[in-house]
C-alpha cells in the first residue's frame, strides 16, 4: 500500500505506535500509578515520620551529643535505648541497627540503616541472590536480605522475647530504609511464621515500615503479608540518569535484578582500570554500561504485565503501599505532600519514571521531611474538623475495618490474575487449608525439636528459615527434600 500511494502509510503508523508507547510508558508520571488509591489518614500515616527518625538515629555515634539531628530531633530518650550495632558488631552480615522500647506509644522499634556506598559487604548482601534462588512460604524472596534477617534474629532473639513478653501490650516494629527496608520485610515474614519462638505473640502485634522499599519477595507473598508490612515510596525517580540513580530507583520500580545491576557497575569500574584498559584497547567499552543497564531496563519495560503477573519468581516492593506525591507533571517546585495508600496486585510500580530527583526521592532525610509535612498537613485538616474523641476511635476502627476488607479483595484480585500460589483467606480467618497444612506440617516437624531442645540444642532462626516448606506444581505443601530424612 505504500507503494501504490507513494506514502509510506505503514511505516507512519509504525511510528505514530511507537512514539505513543514511549510517550506512555517512558513519560509515565509518578502520580498516575497512585491516581485510584484512596487517601491515607493521619492515625494509620502517623508512624511513618517517627520512624523515619529513628532510622536516621542509626547513623549517629552518640545520641546523646547527636551530631546530623534532623528539625526537632529525633524523639529518641537515649535511657530507652536498649542496643545499637554496628558494622564492627554484626561482621558485615547485616546492616547496623538500632533496638529502642518506646514506651510514648508503646512499642517495641527494630531500626536498620540504609544502603552504605563504601561498604563492601553491603554489595555482598545484594549480590547474593538470583531469580528464583530461594523459596519462601511458597513464594520467593531475596535470598541475601533472608540470611541477613536470619543473622539479626539469631543475634537478638533472646531480647526480643524478652521485651514481647515484658510488654504484652506493645507493638513489636521492624523498620528500615532502603537495603535495611528489605531486611526489615523479611524480619516480618521469619516472625509471623515462627511467632512461638519469640512468646507466641500475636500477628496483630508484628508491623513493618519499609521506607524506600526494595524489591524482595513475590507478589503473592507481597500482597499476603499486606496486613503487616507497609512500604513507604516519595514519588518516583529515574534509573538512568546519573549512576547514584541507577542504585536509588532499582528498589521501587525497576525490575531488572540488582545483582545485574551492581554486577554491571562492578565490571565497568574493571573496564576503567588501566590493566583492562591496556588488556583490552577497546574504548567504546567505556559506553558499555550506560548501554547495557538502558537496554535491560527497556528491555524489562516492554514485558507485558500480564506475563510479568505469571511470573513467581519476580519480586515486587512488599505489603501495604504508601505513596507520597508532592510534584505534578510538567510543573516546578513542590506542592504540598499527599499521602495515597492502597493494596495493589497489578500496577504495582512498573512503569519508568523519567524524573531529576531520584536520589532525594531516595533518601532518608527527604523522606522524613516529606512525611512529616503531610503529617502535618493531616493533623491541621482534623484539627479545623474538630473530630471529638469518641468519632476518632469509630474512624479508627472503621479504618480497621477497610484495611481488612481491601486485603481480602487484594487477595482475590491475585486469584483472579492467576498470580502463582495466590489464595483466598478461609472463612476462620487463617489464610485456608493451605497455611494450616504448612503450620501442622511444620508444628510436628518442629515440635519434636522444640520438646527436645531443652535437653540437646538449640534450634537457630536460620535452621528454622532452611526448614520451611516448598509448594509443588500440584500445590500441596511439602517438606523440602534436605529435610526429608531427618
Amino acid at each position: 500500500m505504500s507503494i501504490i500511494c507513494g506514502v509510506p502509510l505503514l511505516e507512519c503508523v509504525y511510528c505514530l505506535a511507537c512514539a505513543r508507547w514511549a510517550w506512555k510508558r517512558c513519560l509515565h508520571t509518578a502520580g498516575h500509578d497512585s491516581e485510584t488509591w484512596g487517601l491515607a489518614t493521619a492515625e494509620e500515616f502517623e508512624p511513618v515520620p517517627r520512624l523515619c527518625r529513628y532510622i536516621l538515629a542509626v547513623y549517629e555515634e552518640d545520641l546523646r551529643h547527636p551530631l546530623f539531628e534532623p528539625p526537632g530531633g529525633y524523639g529518641i530518650n537515649p535511657d530507652w535505648l536498649i542496643l545499637r550495632k554496628t558494622y564492627e558488631n554484626t561482621q558485615g552480615r547485616a546492616p547496623p541497627y538500632i533496638l529502642y522500647l518506646d514506651h510514648d506509644h508503646a512499642d517495641i522499634v527494630l531500626a536498620i540503616r540504609g544502603l552504605n556506598l563504601a561498604k563492601e559487604s553491603d554489595y555482598q548482601v545484594l549480590l547474593d541472590n538470583k531469580l528464583g534462588k530461594k523459596k519462601f512460604d511458597g513464594g520467593y524472596v531475596h535470598n541475601g536480605l533472608l540470611k541477613a534477617a536470619g543473622w539479626v534474629l539469631e543475634a537478638e532473639c533472646d531480647i526480643l522475647k524478652e521485651l514481647v513478653e515484658k510488654h504484652p501490650n506493645y507493638t513489636l516494629t521492624f523498620a528500615g530504609h532502603s537495603l535495611g527496608s528489605g531486611v526489615a520485610a523479611m524480619l516480618a515474614l521469619v516472625v509471623v511464621r515462627h511467632h512461638d519462638k519469640l512468646g507466641n505473640i500475636d500477628r496483630r502485634r508484628i508491623r513493618c515500615y519499609a521506607i524506600a522499599p526494595a524489591r524482595c519477595m513475590s507478589l503473592n507473598l507481597a500482597v499476603r503479608y499486606a496486613d503487616v508490612i507497609n512500604s513507604v515510596v516519595l514519588q518516583a525517580s529515574c534509573f538512568f540518569s546519573f549512576l547514584f540513580d541507577i542504585i536509588d530507583d532499582f528498589l521501587p520500580r525497576t525490575a531488572t535484578p540488582l545483582e545485574d545491576i551492581f554486577k554491571s557497575v562492578f565490571w565497568y569500574g574493571w573496564t576503567l582500570s588501566p590493566i583492562s584498559i591496556t588488556v583490552m584497547f577497546k574504548a567504546d567499552r567505556l559506553l558499555d554500561l550506560p548501554c547495557l543497564l538502558c537496554m535491560r531496563c527497556m528491555r524489562d519495560t516492554c514485558i507485558p504485565e500480564e506475563k510479568m503477573l505469571r511470573d513467581p519468581r519476580r519480586l515486587y516492593a512488599p505489603g501495604r503501599l504508601y505513596h507520597i506525591v508532592e510534584r505534578k507533571p510538567f510543573r516546578l517546585g513542590r506542592f504540598p505532600p499527599v499521602v495515597r495508600t492502597a493494596v495493589p496486585v497489578d500496577g504495582r510500580f512498573e512503569h519508568i519514571v523519567l524524573s531529576c530527583n531520584a536520589t532525594s526521592d531516595h533518601a532518608i532525610i527527604w523522606i522524613e521531611r516529606e512525611a512529616r509535612r503531610a503529617m502535618d498537613l493531616m493533623l491541621e485538616k482534623d484539627r479545623i474538623m474538630e473530630i471529638p474523641a469518641k468519632q476518632r476511635m469509630e474512624r479508627q476502627e472503621t479504618l480497621a475495618r477497610e484495611h481488612s476488607e481491601e486485603h481480602k479483595a487484594a487477595l482475590q484480585r491475585a486469584v483472579t490474575l492467576s498470580v502463582p500460589h495466590a489464595y483466598l483467606p478461609s472463612r476462620y480467618g487463617t489464610f485456608d487449608e493451605h497455611e494450616d497444612g504448612d503450620n501442622s506440617h511444620k508444628s510436628t516437624g518442629e515440635s519434636s525439636v522444640g520438646s527436645s531442645g531443652k535437653s540437646k540444642t538449640k534450634v537457630s532462626w536460620n535452621e528454622l528459615i532452611e526448614r520451611l516448606f516448598e509448594k509443588d506444581e500440584s500445590g500441596l505443601m511439602l517438606l523440602k527434600e534436605s529435610h526429608r530424612d531427618d
